[in-house]
């Protein structure tokens, strides 16, 4: 998550990137780097050493931040119905292939961009759309294509599909906003 992190904080529009407030991941180096910007980091849902919060912690502790929009970026659990009724229609995740095709469990990074590649599909590219209480299930904003090249491989067709995954943030966060 990492890089969804990095790349997405430096290549968001202005109007969006002033709009963070919190980010909440799995302990991961996206942590690291939102500390040293000055993001404050929550972590949820579990973090080794215990310091994980409960679903009400939170919401509790994100509406202290008076956070009011959640984007997701390369977070891989089920976003618990507790989260999603505290924050209807107001969680947007980036999935790294167009669905319907390519998601739900286990259809995440690198597993994705290898079943596109796999299945012959010709194009792919980041969708963005809301968090309801399955995977990748919620409605559909913005599509953007990539094509999917005769000798692509994962890494390429990722760094392709990642670059318009900034593009899809920026205009469709950036309407909602």
């Amino acid at each position: 998550m990492g890089s969804e992190i990095a790349t997405t904080e430096y290549s968001l529009k202005p109007k969006v990137r002033k709009k963070i407030l919190a980010v909440f991941v799995s302990d991961c180096g996206g942590a690291e780097f939102a500390r040293d910007k000055g993001i404050p980091v929550i972590f949820f849902p579990d973090v080794k050493d215990g310091s994980s919060l409960s679903v009400h912690k939170l919401v509790t502790a994100l509406r202290s931040y008076k956070v009011d929009f959640i984007l997701l970026a390369g977070f891989l659990k089920l976003i618990p119905a507790k989260l999603i009724q505290a924050y209807p229609r107001s969680i947007l995740n980036i999935h790294p292939s167009l669905l319907p095709a390519f998601g739900g469990k286990g259809y995440y990074g690198m597993t994705v961009h290898k079943a596109v590649i796999a299945s012959g599909a010709r194009y792919s590219g980041p969708m963005i759309h809301y968090v309801d209480e399955e995977y990748d299930r919620g409605c559909i904003l913005g599509p953007r294509t990539v094509p999917v090249l005769a000798n692509d491989t994962t890494e390429e067709l990722a760094r392709r599909v990642l670059h318009e995954g900034v593009n899809v943030a920026n205009s469709e966060v950036g309407i909602i906003l």
